[in-house]
């Protein structure tokens, strides 16, 4: 019986060590993403599948994996790797897919599938658009109807829309009015003034980008890819 229990003990420690793990994984990935360490990213995304295959009824885990899929295809996508941007957003899809055939009355799940399926469309425009366009629009509009004062799930559909063409009912304008959406709900929201900022700098509106990208800056210092874009962004 005391063996038992010892081996009951380490296994349940082995299991908390585990669980302990992916959760610090979890709240790393977005200081990844910051500092562009897109190896560190796929590793991360890598892991959080096979652990979310050994628990294929969590929900919670399969989106985890998921948000690790989107940061690495955010990353290949700041580093013009069209190839590595699609596998990952395609891989984070299927993820988010499980995610939400488990639980379908989560927003988080919605956002992070609109965000994965508009990923696909800058790194394959014309088949992107007509594969995932759609998808992406879906997705992001029932996270909000779920959660309506949701920042994250506005700043996601802005993005589709900055990437989706005008022709396709995207384009810098629409996605500046989500932008200012999550501004409102979230004024503390670095990606909500990076994007409007992406956003203005599309419009040729360069005073207007390097004000929302040094808000941005303000709010996390160590995002890099803001940084970038404000050192690129000329005054006038």
């Amino acid at each position: 019986m005391r063996i038992a229990l010892v081996r009951l003990a380490v296994g349940s420690l082995a299991a908390m060590s585990i669980a302990a793990s992916l959760a610090l994984a979890a709240d790393d990935l977005e200081k990844l993403r910051d500092r562009q360490d897109r190896v560190a990213l796929e590793k991360s995304a890598a892991a959080l599948d096979a652990a979310a295959a050994k628990t294929p009824n969590d929900a919670n885990s399969w989106y985890r994996a998921a948000i690790a899929w989107s940061y690495a295809a955010e990353v290949a996508t700041e580093l013009r790797d069209k190839a590595n941007a699609q596998t990952a957003a395609e891989t984070g899809v299927k993820d988010a897919e499980k995610a939400i055939a488990i639980n379908g009355k989560v927003a988080d799940y919605y956002r992070v599938l609109g965000t994965l399926c508009g990923q696909v469309i800058p790194a394959n425009p014309i088949l992107g658009a007509l594969a995932y366009g759609k998808r992406a629009k879906e997705s992001l509009d029932k996270a909000i109807e779920l959660d309506p004062k949701s920042a994250r799930a506005y700043v996601a559909r802005g993005v589709g829309n900055y990437y989706l063409s005008a022709n396709f009912g995207g384009g810098a304008e629409n996605a500046m009015k989500d932008f200012r959406q999550a501004i409102s709900l979230d004024a503390k929201n670095a990606d909500a003034y990076l994007w409007l900022g992406m956003a203005h700098k599309k419009l040729k509106q360069n005073a207007e980008a390097r004000e929302a990208f040094t808000r941005s800056l303000a709010i996390d210092p160590d995002r890099i890819w803001a940084r970038d874009q404000l050192e690129k962004t000329p005054a006038q």
